[in-house]
């Protein structure tokens, strides 16, 4: 049968064309609401701008037929339906029954599947990008190798699913449950995944880059290797079950800074004289210091909640989060950065001096710094960029 013959037919009010041929017609923006196309081909057709709200497109073959912006919502009963190589860009596939149907390697740029029921569904090498999934049934979906960079997919629940590998920079996965989900080495750069139950979930050398993990629940997930670099971890529970509370802000720093303007004249004493090379930076000659003596390890870029190094690529982060775990130490000890009388800085590269530099003096003003030393070396722990020292005297 040829378009025209199924155009006339339809238009007499016959809506059932069961295991027709139909392979390669042009059925451009036509009107075919409701109609019944159970196992027909339409291989290869041209359907772009269709209406085929409502139909029944159960066990249809649509490989490599072209559907770019046609009104697919609402399907009935399409189980089973072949949509493998397909272009559905901009389509409306909203609460479109959908289980089952083959999907492999098919394009839903920017496709409205809000609702949709995918049970079952095979979405191997399918380009998602940017398109709608919000409330969509996902039960026993098969992924491998599909592309969700920027799609929209709130809510919804994919807990136990293998998503290793897969491509989902951008996505909004907000209150999604992720719960045991396996995030290996995929890419999350940029995501939105606020308030998600990651509970269990694999994350090992994911990448959240910039990703939104507030409030998200981390417990007991694996992160080791995980590139957290400029990731929101604000209120989320870390995998020891901690909630995550950010390194000191530039406000807190500014006032430590103020409270390092007073020196303590009693225990430390600022050495400077004029036959000895002039400071240039953020550190004195000497220190002259009484009391009980603090030596606080060399500490890397550890965060104490994951457990592992964050920042792997930027020095200037490093740098923050090794401060953070001085600071952390010397609390400990009933000591602040005020009371540090020498510090050793080693870096596993030179030209980062100026970054790690500029960091550092934040944490203590050029006129009340303790003595320092700077060394490159060979390597550092667990391949870090920076490494510090301290010791403290705090009055006895």
């Amino acid at each position: 049968m040829d378009a025209e013959e199924l155009l006339k037919q339809y238009a007499k009010g016959i809506r059932k064309f069961d295991s027709i041929n139909l392979r390669g017609v042009d059925l451009k923006g036509a009107n075919l609401s409701e109609i019944d196309l159970t196992s027909a081909d339409l291989t290869g057709a041209d359907l772009n701008n269709a209406n085929l709200s409502k139909a029944c497109l159960k066990s249809t073959n649509f490989t490599r037929a072209s559907l770019t912006s046609a009104n697919l919502s609402g399907l009935v009963e399409s189980s089973s339906l072949n949509l493998s190589w397909a272009d559905l860009d901009n389509a409306n596939l909203s609460d479109a029954t959908l289980n089952s149907a083959n999907l492999t390697e098919a394009s839903f740029k920017k496709t409205n599947l809000v609702r949709a029921n995918l049970s079952g569904a095979i979405l191997s090498g399918a380009n998602l990008f940017e398109a709608d999934l919000s409330q969509v049934n996902l039960i026993q979906v098969h992924f491998r190798d599909t592309n969700l960079q920027g799609a929209k997919i709130r809510g919804v629940n994919l807990s136990q699913k293998n998503l290793s590998g897969m491509n989902m920079a951008e996505a909004d996965l907000g209150a999604a449950n992720l719960r045991g989900v396996n995030f290996r080495k995929a890419c999350l750069k940029g995501a939105n995944l606020e308030r998600t139950d990651l509970q269990q979930a694999d994350l090992m050398n994911a990448n959240l880059n910039g990703a939104n993990l507030r409030k998200a629940d981390l417990t007991g997930a694996n992160v080791y290797g995980a590139n957290l670099q400029d990731a929101d971890l604000t209120g989320a529970i870390m995998p020891d079950g901690e909630v995550y509370k950010p390194i000191a802000s530039e406000m807190e720093i500014g006032k430590q800074e103020t409270s390092l303007e007073k020196v303590i004249s009693m225990t430390r004493k600022v050495i400077n004289t004029d036959n000895a090379p002039a400071p240039v930076g953020p550190y004195n000659q000497a220190i002259a210091a009484s009391g009980q003596f603090v030596f606080v390890a060399g500490q890397i870029a550890i965060d104490p909640r994951l457990g592992d190094v964050v920042y792997t690529d930027d020095v200037k982060k490093q740098t923050e989060q090794v401060l953070a775990n001085l600071e952390a130490i010397l609390t400990a000890a009933g000591a602040t950065f005020q009371d540090v009388v020498k510090t050793t800085v080693f870096l596993a590269d030179m030209n980062d001096f100026a970054a790690v530099n500029a960091v550092y003096a934040k944490y203590f003003p050029e006129n009340t710094a303790p003595a320092r030393a700077c060394v490159q070396v060979s390597r550092l722990p667990k391949d870090v960029l920076v490494e510090i020292d301290a010791i403290a005297v705090i009055s006895g």
